[in-house]
């Protein structure tokens, strides 16, 4: 039986139909053609046609040939109508699975794949059954290697993957050719400066997440997310993030 952490905040959708990767390979911001041939998974947005961000998904292949979509379960319910929206006469259907996603860290089980976005990541899998209760600190993680999460940093209808981090995290391609909010995107990439990002910061005292970060002149700059030891992940305007910078009861610093 496969071992690994259960992952109880994630959904498994299953795809098939002799269209399915070429449906998604038109809407998604990462190029889907290496999973053509071999197991794999890759990580990928959908975007709106301004191309602010929706919803970010890994597509897996596993070695049976069946093709997944593992995404935060918060957003499974809106992306599987929106996909079913998109799909007109294509040959594609996708309907949740019941498999449980897996995940670690250190040797991986026979058949779990590699985290695409960074190795202090570990590992994924996916089971007919559970796997033990959640212990490692992944929030912890992320902060320490700048990575947002589905919901929280990443917030649909609002943020932009590029100043999210997904081109350090490999979850866009900018030579794989169109897809829902590629010009945007592009766009941000080759002709603009960006201004403001995800970026690390020194946390003194706590404040939920969501909360405005001001700075000493009482003016917002940014958001205040995941917290952890200390650091936390923020949202910031760059050229107005100096000095000292309040949230809330919390303290800011850059990290």
């Amino acid at each position: 039986m496969m071992t690994g952490e259960t992952a109880p905040d994630r959904t498994v959708l299953g795809l098939t139909g002799k269209d399915a990767l070429t449906f998604l390979q038109g809407l998604v911001s990462n190029d889907l053609r290496p999973l053509e041939t071999a197991s794999g998974i890759v990580w990928a947005a959908l975007l709106t046609p301004q191309g602010k961000y929706l919803a970010d998904f890994f597509v897996v292949r596993l070695p049976d040939d069946r093709l997944l979509i593992d995404i935060a379960t918060r957003l499974a319910g809106d992306t599987l109508r929106r996909l079913t929206m998109y799909r007109l006469r294509a040959d594609v259907q996708i309907a949740p699975t019941g498999l449980h996603v897996l995940r670690g860290l250190g040797q991986p089980p026979e058949g779990a794949l590699p985290d695409p976005r960074h190795p202090a990541l570990g590992w994924r899998a996916w089971s007919e059954t559970p796997g033990t209760d959640p212990s490692i600190d992944w929030d912890a993680i992320r902060v320490a290697n700048l990575i947002p999460e589905s919901g929280v940093e990443l917030i649909p209808d609002d943020s932009y993957i590029l100043e999210q981090g997904f081109e350090r995290l490999h979850g866009v391609d900018f030579r794989k050719g169109c897809y829902v909010g590629q010009e945007v995107t592009a766009r941000m990439k080759h002709k603009t400066e960006l201004r403001k990002g995800l970026v690390r910061v020194v946390v003194e005292g706590a404040a939920p997440v969501g909360t405005e970060i001001l700075d000493s002149a009482g003016k917002p700059v940014g958001t205040l997310f995941t917290q952890s030891g200390g650091t936390g992940l923020a949202q910031l305007r760059f050229e107005r993030a100096v000095g000292v910078l309040q949230a809330g009861h919390a303290r800011l610093r850059m990290a």
